[in-house]
């Protein structure tokens, strides 16, 4: 297995994706995301694997990206921060989702049995529209992302044990490249890559440093809604 970076924030920043255009707002609506996800274009994701594509595959999991609605519109994306306790990921920003189980009939009842476990959604409370691409994650996880609605207000009963905290950051914002930042080190003699969208809570000031597989997630997103 690859090293794990423990201190990503602490990556040299080489660039920022502002030359990429913004995913227009009429694109960003419910509406909008059906018919794409109805009808999908020609298109590829921009990354499949965290470091090198084709290692092995551990297992088999999913996340659900919930894109919460809210009364004037706007779309949020639902995202959580992972207990510091946890053995894999402790600390990170993910979307709700874990491990496929035997009896899970397919990767959108594991996205939302994990969903419904973490921070208390029911599934019928989302509409799926759609999925995106498997992405292999570093520690060996064959994720499939798995994108629903969900209108607000909404309640959560969060895990206490998985999840220290739930929060959303506004679509539009993610969906912005130049908010998106390319990060580079070399590991294991070997040159490794990854984004970051750091989002900073109006409210509280507070800076939740979104990167690795969730922002690769979500730059697949963009490169799907924009393509």
């Amino acid at each position: 297995m690859a090293t794990l970076i423990l201190d990503p924030q602490s990556v040299p920043v080489i660039g920022m994706d502002e030359h990429l255009p913004a995913v227009p707002a009429d694109a960003l609506t419910a509406a909008a995301l059906r018919r794409r996800f109805a009808h999908p274009p020609p298109w590829q994701p921009e990354t499949r694997a965290d470091g090198r594509e084709g290692l092995p595959v551990k297992a088999d999991a999913s996340v659900l990206v919930p894109l919460v609605e809210h009364g004037d519109g706007s779309l949020h994306v639902l995202l959580t921060q992972r207990t510091a306790h946890l053995n894999a990921h402790a600390g990170q920003i993910s979307f709700p989702g874990g491990r496929a189980e035997p009896s899970d009939a397919d990767a959108v009842f594991t996205a939302l049995r994990e969903a419904q476990e973490e921070v208390g959604l029911e599934p019928a409370q989302v509409e799926v529209i759609g999925s995106l691409p498997a992405y292999t994650t570093i520690t060996a996880f064959r994720v499939t992302p798995v994108v629903g609605l969900l209108r607000a207000p909404y309640e959560l009963r969060l895990d206490a044990f998985e999840v220290a905290e739930a929060f959303e950051v506004p679509l539009a914002w993610l969906m912005t490249p130049a908010h998106h930042r390319r990060h580079h080190i070399e590991l294991d003699g070997a040159p490794r890559q990854f984004l970051s969208m750091p989002w900073t809570a109006s409210g509280s000031r507070r800076e939740y440093f979104i990167w690795g597989a969730t922002a690769a997630m979500l730059r697949n997103l963009y490169r799907f809604l924009a393509a």
